[in-house]
């Protein structure tokens, strides 16, 4: 755990990579959105570096001795070669996911970039080093490629998912387990999320090289690279996609129950109170325990252990079965992915005729491949947020009894107090909180002053300091005019015109409904419920595997990812075309 002056505050700042030293928001940014807390980062964060470490070795790719790297003369902590936390901020090295495109025969340096981070054009050039390639690794990465496209089952995700429920169920309920229980399931974290951690990982490389393979079949045999994405739409089984699907009936039911309705239309500040005094809201009260049961892991950042979910803080589901209400019947994401499934259909059919026989049996294992890994990845994804949850639960039982302790004691303890403190300081926190006052106040503020700024989105060598980021309440971006085009990546295809609703906070969504199209600044699974909804999405950033593009292509909803500072340029109430298939949204009006 190291903090470093960082100009304008003291902060968590890793030590970056000589020899990988481009590193780069893109895919980070999404998974880790806002600033990491102190408690977060000495829990997962080195971990995480060595779960990614040990993801990329085991493809073969890049060894594990070309990832260890000495830190500079008088700093001795490890270096972050894969994944860092700089100024607060998550970070992805881009130069070493460069180096492993660079091994992997035909890969490209613009295809890794388009994949990973949407838009090529807006990070540095690649510096090329004499160790990029290495023939024994590109013959490595031919027997990962054979072995992932020709892998039948993925079977260890499932006893994964079995053990975290295990987990779950021996951790029980927060509120009765004793402090040594609550502080032992937060210090577990380390040992059992870091496998899971590079389970994720590791599938998430194998759901890339299956899609790029796919795509790379498509482009040769029939000169349609775009062509992927479609085959890859309406799969089916992506958990990421689950919850819209629950939200929508939960909907749906609010609206058709009279006294509902009616308490949801007075607003969401004090809702779920209101309905628990109905007795007509008993059976949505039922199902919406039996929605939070399965899906209360989820939310925005919830990779983060500090934020909240949808388990923690009902009023965040409640914001999105508010907005499903009103959303058109044709909108069921059940009715949507049978649409899609049986277009699928079709489309797998013709492509396999087009194809020819020749390549008709690689087609069908690669795109049986692609089909899996995707799936897998939203599956793994979903194991591990819902063993954070159990993190989280015991941090936040544990955070409101030192708080009470420290009131007792005539001090001003805080419940979030407990989320910045570090790993190492946690037990003698627990013992007498008053102490650790000054420091916590020092990363508090520390913490809240990064956050009014916004990072580089690319680095080379060494962050700039935070004293030279633009303030977040002075970025502007250049305005639009009527017949503009905005420029991103496709996510799903299809097209559709509507009222731009520019939505910053998922649990704040405003008017959005029927007819409008949703404008978002990232792409974290907890957004994809309001795509139900709307009639198309525009993201500011994300590529290609997105979970939102992949959630987007399971609900048959017109996505454009990557169209940078779409929610500044856009204004809301504007009328656009967005065209999911070339990925370029139209301005037809301003409001």
């Amino acid at each position: 755990m190291t903090y470093r002056d960082l100009g304008i505050c003291r902060y968590i700042s890793a030590t970056p990579s000589q020899r990988f030293p481009v590193y780069t928001r893109g895919n980070a940014g999404e998974v880790y959105p806002e600033v990491f807390y102190p408690l977060s980062y000495s829990l997962a964060g080195p971990q995480g570096e060595h779960a990614m470490r040990n993801a990329v070795a085991r493809s073969g790719l890049v060894s594990a001795d070309e990832m260890v790297e000495a830190a500079p003369p008088g700093d001795d902590s490890e270096v972050s070669v894969a994944l860092g936390v700089f100024c607060g901020y998550s970070y992805l090295n881009l130069s070493l996911n460069r180096v492993v495109a660079l091994r992997v025969p035909g890969g490209s340096l613009d295809e890794l970039d388009r994949g990973l981070l949407g838009n090529s054009d807006i990070v540095p050039p690649h510096v090329a080093h004499p160790d990029d390639t290495d023939r024994k690794a590109s013959a490595r990465a031919l027997g990962f490629i054979y072995r992932t496209i020709t892998t039948k089952d993925v079977e260890h995700l499932e006893a994964d998912k079995r053990e975290v429920e295990l987990f779950i169920t021996e951790r029980g309920d927060p509120a009765e387990a004793t402090d040594a229980s609550l502080y032992e399931t937060l210090t577990a974290y380390s040992d059992f999320g870091i496998h899971l951690f590079e389970s994720h990982l590791f599938t998430s490389m194998q759901a890339s090289t299956a899609v790029t393979t796919l795509g790379r079949l498509c482009s040769d045999a029939l000169d349609d690279p775009d062509l992927a994405m479609q085959l890859l739409a309406g799969i089916g089984e992506v958990e990421s996609a689950a919850p819209a699907a629950s939200l929508f009936t939960l909907g749906k039911l609010a609206a058709a129950t009279p006294g509902v309705d009616a308490a949801f239309d007075v607003g969401l500040p004090g809702l779920e109170e209101r309905l628990q005094t109905l007795p007509e809201a008993s059976e949505f009260l039922t199902e919406f325990e039996v929605f939070l049961d399965e899906f209360g892991s989820r939310g925005p950042n919830e990779w983060e252990v500090a934020c909240d979910t949808w388990g923690t803080n009902h009023t965040l589901p409640l914001a999105l079965i508010d907005r499903m209400r009103g959303a058109a019947d044709d909108h069921d994401p059940v009715a949507q992915r049978q649409r899609l499934a049986a277009e699928r259909v079709a489309t797998v059919a013709d492509t396999r005729e087009k194809i020819g026989f020749g390549r008709r049996k690689l087609f069908d294992r690669v795109l049986g491949s692609a089909t899996m890994f995707s799936q897998a990845r939203e599956r793994s994804k979903t194991t591990v947020v819902r063993y954070i949850q159990v993190t989280r639960l015991a941090a936040i039982e544990l955070g409101q009894r030192v708080a009470a302790r420290g009131a007792a004691a005539g001090g001003t303890t805080e419940a979030d107090d407990i989320w910045y403190v570090v790993g190492d300081e946690l037990e003698a926190f627990i013992d007498d909180p008053l102490p650790f006052a000054p420091v916590i106040a020092e990363r508090r503020a520390a913490r809240d002053e990064l956050a009014k700024r916004i990072p580089p989105f690319t680095f080379f060598g060494e962050i700039p300091s935070p004293s030279t980021w633009p303030l977040r309440s002075e970025h502007q971006a250049e305005t639009v005019e009527v017949g503009d085009e905005l420029s991103g990546v496709s996510g799903c295809p299809g097209k559709a015109v509507g009222t731009a609703r520019v939505v910053l906070d998922p649990s704040d969504p405003g008017d959005l409904g029927p007819g409008d199209v949703l404008i978002a600044p990232l792409t974290d699974p907890s957004w994809t419920p309001l795509f139900v909804p709307a009639e198309a999405v525009v993201v500011d950033v994300g590529a290609q595997m997105s979970h939102a593009v992949i959630v987007s292509r399971e609900l048959g909803i017109p996505c454009v990812v990557s169209v940078t500072d779409a929610t500044l340029r856009i204004p809301d109430g504007a009328t656009v075309e967005v065209d999911g298939s070339t990925g370029v949204v139209t301005v037809i009006s301003l409001p």
